[in-house]
């Protein structure tokens, strides 16, 4: 019972003190003044009155009482006539409220700038950064690139403008990017699309700006929208920046092109995406090579000028640097050539596209002394064989492969197409082929038994799109309207596909040459496949993209190329069309060899260490003088001719 007392007393005292608060400023005053006399005229009078010091005349103790509770409350205290001590008290109240409502606007300040720097309002003051626009998954690769390319820097930014909290954006960065080096990044809360929000990171210093595509079917229409306020917040005319975005639907590319300006460089996803799986699955282990272009751990695409090869012929220049494997020419206007054709003559404004290690590894150095003439062959002619190709699911990219497909693919060649939806494909653009036969098959790519009746291992090349579920579920059910549902992961139906795939491979005892495409790239580490398997993952493939150009604005122009049907692309070949098999020979021996048959040689791939062994036995630029032996499953990696 006397704990209910107490409990119901609690209550009542707390209810009567948010009484009083809610009476506002003037009652909470005069109460907090009534509960301080209350206490400190008490306390005033016991230590006059205990004080032996203290006057013995009750006139004199009450002036004691008065100048104790006048220097407590700091209201004074004075004695003398009654005009003196009013006079005395006004001042003393006039100074406390002055000093009180000074530390209130002080710490009110202090408080407001320290909840606008944790919102992220505040301006970058920086100059040649990396502003990055936009928040989402491929923050992560993109940031982390960054960091690896500028590691040789003494001091640099990465500036990250997102509508999310600046502190949660931090904490992510600092979760996913544990060694930033020497490279600050800096994250700032506002929207991407107001142009007043925009300046927050300084995008007119900035060296580079990179708008990352969000999720979701918007997202093109938002990249587009970013970059016509960029253009609001700083005209072409003043930016001195490389622009760099994506946007996922080929449709949207010329849109988006348009508001990126002449000087600004816009990825199709899509489109780059189709084409990467396409020369993927045509040349087994090539993504390898492409990720170990694209990133920046290894070597990568640089220039160098062409100094003394000035007036010589391309081929020359194939032997002409020891430690760089050159590949093409950018000539004065900008234009790019992959591979041109060997009598080619390198123009004096001419800059040489070389892959090496760094931009200052590009070193001029003839080796052609090293080549060995009695161990290169003679090429044997090749004919084009029609092909037999299984496509494994349905999704937005999945017409552009089939586009793709027709214009790689040696007439007669057939592609079979097992999805839920059966009939044309979605899309495709049937009339345009020319080469390919194209049979569809409705089915679900998860069902074992699907799967068997397909005979997969006499198929030359598979490769798995990734669809997602409730896409498939509805799609079964002939009720697929949800547009959240076409943007839903896809990852776990593949990685479902490629378990059965496995099992396939592993009762024939064979090895599927497999071509898979993912969303995440944390879900390639749990795919059931064998080590150095081809996997394109989008979102990385974009963001290392995009990384690439923002360094170095002429890569735009390469990699156009590169992922053009029409233009140059890497082959892996057997070695033992360009040297004998088996003989111990250096490099600079099949760089020769290759140059005789119009193509650049950039590396090699050992099949004994395509599995397991380090780096799937790749190897990207080595040392002309370096000596290999390569066997007659070993593969030579050149940049030719599709």
């Amino acid at each position: 019972m006397a704990q209910e007392h107490t409990t119901a007393l609690r209550r009542r005292l707390r209810y009567r003190f948010d009484h009083l608060v809610a009476g506002g400023t003037a009652a909470l005053i005069g109460w907090l003044a009534l509960a301080c006399l209350a206490v400190v005229v008490p306390a005033s009078i016991v230590l006059v009155w205990a004080d032996r010091s203290a006057p013995t005349t009750l006139s004199g103790r009450l002036t004691a009482v008065w100048v104790s509770v006048g220097q407590t409350l700091k209201i004074g205290g004075a004695v003398g006539s009654p005009v003196y001590v009013l006079a005395s008290v006004a001042l003393a109240l006039v100074a406390l409220l002055f000093v009180s409502t000074l530390v209130s606007l002080i710490t009110t300040g202090i408080n407001r700038r320290i909840l606008s720097l944790r919102l992220g309002h505040s301006t970058v003051l920086e100059a040649g950064h990396t502003v990055v626009l936009g928040w989402s998954d491929q923050i992560f690769p993109v940031a982390g690139e960054l960091v690896a390319a500028h590691a040789n820097q003494r001091r640099s930014a990465i500036a990250v403008l997102a509508p999310k909290d600046k502190v949660e954006m931090e904490d992510e960065l600092s979760t996913r990017i544990t060694d930033r080096g020497r490279t600050r990044i800096i994250c700032r809360n506002g929207s991407t699309t107001d142009p007043t929000e925009l300046v927050r990171v300084s995008p007119r210093t900035a060296k580079a700006v990179l708008v990352l595509p969000p999720a979701g079917r918007a997202g093109d229409a938002h990249v587009v929208k970013t970059l016509l306020a960029l253009n609001a917040a700083v005209p072409e005319a003043g930016r001195g920046a490389v622009v760099v975005a994506a946007v996922r639907d080929g449709r949207n590319h010329a849109t988006a092109r348009l508001a990126a300006g002449p000087g600004g460089h816009v990825l199709c996803v899509d489109d780059i995406i189709a084409r990467l799986l396409v020369q993927t699955a045509r040349q087994p282990g090539l993504s390898l090579v492409y990720q170990e272009l694209l990133d920046f751990a290894g070597d990568e695409f640089y220039t160098a000028p062409a100094g003394a090869l000035a007036g010589r012929a391309f081929g020359e220049a194939l032997l002409g640097y020891a430690t760089s494997s050159v590949v093409g020419l950018l000539h004065a206007d900008g234009s790019v050539a992959l591979n041109p054709g060997p009598d080619t003559t390198i123009g004096a404004d001419d800059r040489v596209i070389v892959i090496s290690r760094d931009d200052d590894t590009a070193v001029p150095l003839d080796v052609s002394s090293w080549v060995e003439e009695d161990a290169i062959v003679t090429p044997l002619p090749r004919f084009a064989l029609a092909e037999r190709l299984l496509l494994l699911g349905w999704n937005r990219r999945a017409p552009f492969v089939v586009d793709q497909l027709d214009q790689y693919v040696s007439p007669g060649s057939s592609l079979d197409v097992v999805a839920l939806e059966e009939g044309d494909g979605g899309g495709c653009t049937t009339a345009t082929r020319r080469r390919l036969d194209v049979v569809f098959h409705g089915g679900d790519i998860t069902d074992p038994q699907v799967l068997a009746k397909l005979d997969v291992p006499s198929y030359d090349s598979v490769i798995v799109l990734g669809e997602a579920e409730p896409v498939a579920a509805c799609r079964a059910a002939g009720t697929c309207t949800s547009a959240e549902a076409e943007e839903s992961p896809a990852d776990d139906r593949t990685l479902v596909t490629l378990l059965h795939l496995r099992a396939i491979a592993d009762g024939a005892r064979c090895e599927l040459a497999l071509t898979t495409e993912m969303s995440d790239d944390g879900n390639r580490l749990l795919a059931p496949a064998r080590e150095g398997a081809d996997f394109i993952v989008s979102g990385r493939l974009i963001s290392l993209l995009m990384t690439q150009i923002s360094e170095s604005r002429y890569l735009a122009a390469i990699f156009e190329e590169l992922f053009d049907a029409e233009g140059g692309e890497f082959h892996l070949k057997p070695a033992a069309e360009y040297v004998r098999a088996g003989r111990e020979v250096s490099f600079a021996t099949l760089v020769e060899s290759a140059r005789r048959r119009g193509e650049c040689a950039v590396g090699y791939r050992l099949r004994a260490g395509a599995a397991t062994g380090p780096g799937h036995g790749l190897r990207i630029n080595p040392d002309k003088r370096e000596r290999v032996r390569l066997h007659g499953e070993d593969w030579l990696i050149v940049l030719a001719g599709s």
